[in-house]
């Protein structure tokens, strides 16, 4: 049986944190914008670091497990 959660949650957490597609931190006008669909370099570093953050919490504190199959 494969642990399909690791993949589940980059996933998840990676459409999120797109830069632009929700939220946008920092905004090209204001300090949070919202579904803008721009980005800039610094929010794709906050992002970036936004996103390596909560996935080790999630995969390495958590520990989230999904088994799928037989």
């Amino acid at each position: 049986m494969a642990d399909w959660g690791p993949i589940f949650v980059a996933v998840i957490l990676f459409v999120l944190l797109t830069p632009g597609l929700l939220f946008q931190l920092p905004g090209n006008r204001r300090c949070l914008e919202f579904g803008n669909f721009h980005t800039s370099a610094a929010a794709i570093i906050v992002h970036s670091i936004l996103y390596f953050g909560l996935i080790c919490v999630f995969l390495l504190a958590i520990k989230v497990h999904l088994y799928i199959g037989s």
